[in-house]
């Protein structure tokens, strides 16, 4: 679906997605800001030790 002149977004908290969809860029919101951006890494990253620490920055 993906090609130079069409993008897709997709929304998820799922690792298991992203296993089948690469991304190239990911982006943590909280209260509607991006608090964190980054490449396929952090979709691994946040598997691994959640959201807490972008949710308590943004409180």
């Amino acid at each position: 679906m993906r090609d130079s002149e069409h993008g897709l977004l997709v929304i998820t908290h799922y690792q298991r997605l992203l296993d089948y969809i690469k991304p190239d860029k990911i982006h943590v919101l909280v209260k509607g800001r991006i608090v964190k951006s980054g490449g396929p890494e952090l979709a691994l990253e946040l598997e691994r030790e959640g959201y807490d620490k972008y949710l308590k920055a943004a409180a």
